[in-house]
């Protein structure tokens, strides 16, 4: 049997949207279910990588949040920016320098107003909490807000 093939995901904005939109972004590594990204090397390096790219404003981190297999993020980009350049760039700089080995692609869904911001922020934050890793959200230390 064979298993069906995954269907390429645009990433790019529409031309009609104007500024510059926020994506809620999920990035997962290549094994889910493992442990790959709460060590202390691997999260500072995730955290530093975004806080330069934030830097160099390839792009806008409004919220990141690190968990054991994956990566959630709240991130707006430049119009002179490609999104799934950055995005690749950035995973292939980690899985390089610091061995992170990623899913060939990701999720992104772009937030359509001030109220999706917020919940998807609030999901973001509670994601440690469903998954059991603690019993509230600000006692989860793998979280980068700039």
């Amino acid at each position: 049997m064979s298993l069906p093939k995954r269907k390429f995901l645009p990433h790019a904005v529409p031309g009609w949207v104007e500024g510059c939109p926020i994506f809620f972004i999920t990035i997962c590594a290549l094994q889910r279910g493992e442990n790959q990204f709460c060590h202390p090397v691997a999260a500072k390096a995730i955290f530093e990588a975004t806080a330069f790219y934030h830097q160099q404003a390839r792009w806008h981190v409004h919220l990141m949040l690190i968990m054991p297999d994956h990566v959630h993020a709240l991130i707006s980009f430049p119009k002179v920016e490609s999104i799934e350049q950055v995005v690749r760039s950035w995973k292939h700089y980690l899985a390089k320098q610091h061995k992170l080995k990623w899913q060939r692609d990701y999720f992104d869904h772009r937030l359509r107003n001030h109220e999706s911001h917020r919940e998807k922020a609030d999901y973001i934050r509670l994601n440690p909490v469903r998954a059991g890793l603690v019993s509230d959200p600000a006692l989860w230390p793998l979280i980068w807000e700039p």
